[in-house]
């Protein structure tokens, strides 16, 4: 994609008015609800096991809290170790 289309796109994002916005909500709302339960379950699963795969405690914090969405995701395919 070129830069002026890039460019461009991000001018038609701006000038969203709030009516466009609340058209997505429904759209937005699970996926922000669902982001939100999946890190804390998987920050209370951290917080509790002190086993891992790779790395420790304070490195899957934060990747479970900062990278947004895949981080607990991330945690639990790659980090959790045995029970």
């Amino acid at each position: 994609m070129s830069l002026a289309k890039q460019a461009t796109e991000m001018e038609k994002i701006m000038n969203m008015n709030t009516a466009q916005i609340i058209e997505y909500l429904p759209f937005l709302i699970p996926l922000v609800v669902a982001e939100i339960a999946l890190a804390i379950i998987a920050l209370v699963h951290v917080l509790r096991h002190p086993n891992y795969k790779f790395g420790n405690k304070a490195i899957w914090i934060v990747v479970v809290l900062f990278v947004q969405f895949v981080g607990p995701v991330i945690y639990f395919t790659l980090g959790r170790g045995e029970e």
